[in-house]
């Protein structure tokens, strides 16, 4: 668990510009820098689906439950710590995070945190509200699609088990 006690302070716009939550698809290249949003030099796939290495949306069948194993098990260990599923926490309450995000943002945010707090509008205002970043836990793409697939049986009206 990280505080902001950890994080070395770099002055208030860096500070203004790192926190989240959070915690598949195949890679191709994004939007040529044209397709970037008005006043911001994020392409519209990014702002919607985050900055990281997953660039293309991540299509979502039924609820694979082998998978939200896996993905259970590495919440335990790897997000607990600062994420509950109904409560604010060290970082925001998780449980509704698939109904209110796509699965690209939410793994982008675990697997690029850094990058998400420095460049990411809605990101950057949950640094604000939270003032913790989220670590980079080192999963892999793999491990960050399950914690997606696990997230999804704890979104409102899915069975958590």
């Amino acid at each position: 668990m990280h505080s902001l006690a950890s994080v070395t302070p770099r002055g208030p716009l860096l500070l203004a510009a790192l926190v989240l939550a959070a915690c598949g698809g195949k890679s191709e290249q994004a939007p040529p820098p044209a397709a970037a949003a008005a006043g911001s030099d994020l392409t519209p796939f990014q702002l919607e689906h985050g900055i990281g290495p997953v660039t293309e949306v991540v299509t979502l069948g039924p609820v694979d439950k082998e998978m939200a194993e896996q993905g259970e098990k590495l919440f335990e260990v790897k997000c607990g710590a600062c994420h509950k599923m109904t409560e604010r926490y060290v970082g925001p309450p998780l449980g509704d995070v698939t109904v209110r995000k796509s699965a690209a943002f939410i793994m982008n945010q675990m697997l690029n945190p850094e990058e998400m707090y420095n460049r990411h509008p809605e990101v950057k205002k949950l640094l604000g509200e939270y003032m913790t970043q989220m670590p980079n836990l080192g999963l892999t793409q793999e491990q960050a699609r399950q914690v997606v697939e696990y997230l999804r049986t704890q979104a409102p009206g899915k069975s958590s088990s």
